[in-house]
């Protein structure tokens, strides 16, 4: 509501002063022209296009120059940061460029601030009203009639609607009438405030129209002087935001099987710069080098510290407490006036030397210029070139390309490797306008592939796939495929990116025909190594893992089913059955089922697993010992004296137990008694709570002296354990099965 008031207030305003404006009045500010270069500007052409996966592309134009002579580029307003950022610039023959420029914007922010009028790019009503306040203004539409006088303020107030509680934010102007009567009334849609200052009214139209231009974008025109004698080619590149490229494949099965099929790959490509590409040499990486924008084509004002003027302190009048008078002195002596008279006046001095320290100097002589620049001086006109490879370009081509499917032949496509990220260069020159795109084609090739059915546990849903071998010398980006069987579409997936020799699974369709079902896994574990070195009981036990897979066909052709099947951590596969591809996840089996019938698929594991307990007399292991020795009775000769000193150890813990809860019960009963035998002091009946006393002072003695002996033989089963500990080691081997 307040947004929408703000525009109809905004609009009312303009209308008032194209009606209204005298002319001849105060000419409005206008925004600086972008300033027009001088004499011949000959333009660069695009001649070399390099597009990147993380949404940057690189551009290289070349041309030659003669003598001196100004070029231009065009860019958009969002190119420009990464232009300033990368922009490189070589004369190749001997020249330099002297100088760049470009068109320029002040922020909006900062053109606002020459307006009185001390509003935001994104006002609200009552900010609009608060830059009118003082103003002689005119108000229209309102009860009453035209009123004519000063805006005072603006407020809002929350008012119920009728008798329930919902509530409305309503806006009142005050308003100072010529007469002095003070008014306030409602802003409402049909309300009408003209301002009635001809300059209030051409900064209210400067405020608009300075908002207007912040929509539209533009070109910037950048002009490099080049200056140099005779004939040169002039190189400049730079990089800048561009669309994603992307990739998408189609796989098409012959009417015939012949274990192959036509892989045919696409690159979406967007010219969204300000410049055509014509004839370029374009090459797409699927890769993403570390890229930035900085706002180097933003004017930046930094806040810089407000000092404040420095005024004297003033005095206000004070009043101070007066002193002791002293006794007056006695008068002199005769004998000290004479003194007096005959003493020399001394009149002591101070002399100050200062001393200006020695080898320092502010302004020493050292200064700072630009010199000459030479942006080509030492680097050689292939540096940017990502291929690797010298480009040479001819002003004279004659080859364009209207249409993405004329670009392909034989040996069109070629690709580097860059660590982790290739390149296609099309070695054809493409023709691709600003504002249009096109699919230009990197891939046409026979590639080896066959039909299968998938099936895992992840995926219990079976899913028809390609089995797909990149035989060719591209590596396949990731993108989209779809694939065609018997002249028909068959489904579509993604692909990842398949390096040359690499073999992928492409899942595309689910396999309605083909059910597999998967028996609970058996598993038999068998100890197979018992050790015990430096108290630590270490055990070694294989565990052997059976599963079952039984495979469906209910459908009228033959199937070549993948189980994969889920490797499992430091097992080794002991199958009759080999897999006939193993990932770092999974082992794949491939199982043949002929038409309406079924297959089995057998997968044996044996995985080593080991236990690790250490023995030491704080915890009690005797159930655990006892365990070994039962599934080991081999080793019972070893542990034996272990166990026999690990129970002997838990008995006497469990009898200085039941002494410790004896002594709280004890100390309980010799504390009630004492209490009892306070309150009934004097009384015949205190002898009884006496003679209770005695007893179970007499019993918690008692208990304390057991629980001391029992500590001593805890303490000597302790060392004995820790000794049989120390001295017991072996390394058993159980018999295999």
């Amino acid at each position: 509501m307040r947004r929408i008031l703000t525009v109809f207030c905004l609009a009312a305003f303009t209308v008032t002063l194209a009606a209204q404006s005298p002319a001849g009045s105060a000419a409005k500010p206008k925004l600086a022209a972008p300033q027009v270069p001088q004499g011949v500007v000959k333009d660069l052409p695009v001649r070399k296009v390099v597009l990147y996966k993380n949404g940057v592309g690189y551009f290289e134009h070349a041309g030659s120059v003669t003598g001196n002579q100004r070029v231009a580029i065009d860019f958009t307003s969002p190119q420009l940061n990464d232009v300033l950022q990368s922009l490189t610039a070589l004369d190749e023959g001997g020249g330099r460029i002297a100088g760049v420029n470009y068109n320029s914007t002040t922020p909006l922010a900062e053109q606002l601030k020459t307006l009185s009028l001390g509003m935001t790019d994104d006002p609200t009503s009552t900010e609009l009203f608060q830059a009118l306040r003082g103003q002689r203004v005119e108000v229209t539409g309102g009860p009453g009639g035209a009123i004519t006088g000063r805006l005072l303020s603006i407020e809002s107030r929350t008012e119920k609607i009728g008798d329930t509680d919902t509530t409305i934010d309503k806006f009142y102007l005050t308003l100072i009438a010529t007469s002095g009567a003070v008014r306030v009334i409602e802003l409402t849609p049909t309300l009408s405030v003209r301002p009635l200052d001809a300059n209030l009214q051409g900064q209210l139209d400067r405020y608009l129209e300075l908002l207007s231009t912040t929509h539209s974008t533009g070109l910037r025109h950048l002009t490099l002087d080049a200056v140099g004698v005779g004939q040169r080619e002039l190189r400049v590149s730079y990089i800048s935001e561009v669309p994603v490229w992307k990739s998408t494949y189609r796989i098409v099965f012959p009417r015939t099987p012949n274990g192959n099929a036509t892989m045919q790959g696409w690159a979406v490509v967007d010219n969204t710069v300000g410049a055509d590409w014509d004839n370029v040499q374009l090459s797409l990486v699927a890769g993403a080098p570390q890229s930035f924008i900085q706002p180097l084509s933003q004017p930046i004002y930094t806040k810089r510290v407000e000092i404040p003027i420095a005024t004297e302190e003033q005095l206000t009048p004070q009043t101070h407490e007066a002193a002791e008078m002293p006794a007056p002195p006695p008068p002199p002596s005769p004998e000290m006036m004479n003194n007096q008279l005959t003493a020399p006046t001394r009149i002591p001095r101070m002399a100050a030397k200062m001393k200006a320290p020695s080898g320092h100097g502010i302004g020493s002589g050292n200064s700072y210029g630009v010199a000459g620049s030479n942006f080509g001086a030492g680097v050689s006109s292939n540096s940017a070139d990502i291929a690797g490879k010298s480009d040479r370009y001819s002003e004279n081509v004659s080859l364009k390309i209207d249409r993405a499917s004329d670009a392909y032949k034989e040996g069109d496509v070629s690709t580097n490797a860059f660590d982790d990220f290739f390149e296609y260069a099309l070695t054809q020159p493409v023709t691709i306008h600003k504002n249009e795109s096109a699919m230009v084609p990197i891939l046409q090739q026979e590639l080896p592939a066959m039909h299968v059915t998938l099936w895992s546990e992840r995926q219990p849903t079976p899913m028809r796939a390609v089995w797909l071998e990149n035989k060719s010398k591209l590596t396949l980006d990731s993108g989209s495929f779809s694939i065609f069987e018997s002249g028909e579409f068959a489904g579509e997936g993604l692909l990842e990116p398949i390096h040359p020799g690499e073999k992928r699974l492409l899942s595309y369709a689910a396999d309605q025909a083909v059910k597999v079902r998967r028996t609970a896994p058996a598993e038999t574990s068998t100890l197979r190594r018992i050790a015990m070195h430096d108290g630590v009981l270490v055990q070694q036990i294989s565990q052997v893992t059976e599963s079952d897979y039984t495979v469906n066909n209910t459908g009228d052709d033959a199937r070549e089913v993948l189980i994969e099947h889920a490797r499992r951590p430091n097992a080794e596969l002991e199958s009759e059955t080999k897999p006939a591809e193993t990932t770092a996840t999974a082992y794949r089996f491939r199982v043949a089922v002929k038409p309406h019938e079924s297959a089995d698929l057998h997968v044996r594991e044996r995985a080593l697993l080991s236990e690790t307990v250490r023995i030491n007399p704080g915890d009690d292991r005797t159930a655990f010992l006892i365990s070994v020795v039962k599934l080991v009775p081999s080793v019972e000769e070893k542990l034996r004296p272990l166990i026999d000193a690990e129970t002997v150890l838990s008995g006497l813990n469990f009898k200085i137990y039941e002494l410790e809860q004896k002594e709280k019960t004890l100390a309980a009963d010799e504390a009630r008694d004492r209490e009892n035998l306070t309150a009934l002091k004097g009384n015949d009946a205190a002898k009884r709570f006496v003679e209770e006393l005695n007893s179970a002072e007499d019993q918690l003695q008692a208990a304390r002296k057991q629980t001391i002996e029992l500590e001593q033989q805890k303490n000597a089963a302790v060392e004995k354990l820790n000794a049989l500990i120390a001295g017991l080691s072996f390394d058993w081997d159980v018999k295999r099965d």
